[in-house]
């Protein structure tokens, strides 16, 4: 006869698989959250705000300014980069290159946070960070032109979304060497968590990727035992 196991134990063995699963893919989790957060805040913007207006939250220092942007973070077109160099391109084929060049980062930080999921830095935290917002701009590149058809002011489609921005920050602005320059522009969310990840690889890169590299070769801190030292130098002579 086969013997029941106790529904208490059952219960157990489920939480531990659960507490697990969010264990192991934590980092995930977290660019999940970017994701969601970064989402619902858009779409609070999109349905309660009308394009362009403004709502001061302190001052004229932080407000909430609903645009919509065809590029990338921080309002950046791909278009105005490559014309800055003399390269002329279409908005559609800037448009579906921002997107492309997107898609591939993305894979490429999901397999450098897989990767790097055990080290014991911030380096997935980081890389979680940019996951993240990278995902959440291009949710709004591809499918908001679709998901908000009826409502948009503009002439959308799949891959013809605009990226919903609203926070500005107002650090400085001002002329430099002739030009007017806004020090941080409108931004969102996913934009905010990209600058977080990148600038804190930037400056912390050295420890980041020395620790990390120490982490992933299990033989850079290992003490030298009296065998190994034997093995490499050979057994010393008697004289």
């Amino acid at each position: 006869m086969v013997k029941s196991r106790p529904h208490a134990e059952i219960e157990m063995e489920e939480k531990s698989g659960i507490a697990l699963v969010f264990s192991r893919y934590r980092y995930f989790w977290l660019a999940f959250g970017v994701v969601l957060l970064d989402q619902l805040v858009k779409l609070a913007v999109k349905f309660t705000m009308r394009p362009y207006e403004e709502v001061k939250l302190l001052g004229d220092f932080f407000r909430v300014n609903f645009i919509e942007n065809k590029g990338a973070a921080f309002g950046l077109t791909i278009a105005d980069i490559f014309q800055k160099i003399g390269v002329s391109l279409t908005e559609d084929r800037a448009k579906m290159a921002l997107t492309m060049f997107s898609v591939i980062a993305i894979i490429v930080i999901v397999y450098l946070l897989q990767r790097s999921q055990q080290a014991k830095t911030r380096l997935p935290v980081f890389l979680a960070l940019i996951l993240g917002g990278a995902i959440g701009n291009i949710i709004d590149r591809i499918f908001y032109g679709v998901w908000f058809a009826g409502i948009n002011d503009y002439e959308g489609g799949l891959f013809h979304g605009r990226v919903v921005d609203m926070f500005y920050i107002d650090a400085y602005h001002g002329e430099v060497f002739g030009m007017q320059v806004d020090l941080l522009p409108v931004f969102n969310i996913a934009d905010g968590a990209i600058a977080t990840g990148i600038i804190a690889i930037i400056i912390f890169q050295r420890r980041l990727f020395r620790q990390y590299q120490a982490e992933d070769d299990p033989n850079a801190t290992k003490p030298k035992t009296e065998e190994n030292q034997v093995a490499e130098n050979g057994p010393e002579l008697s004289e």
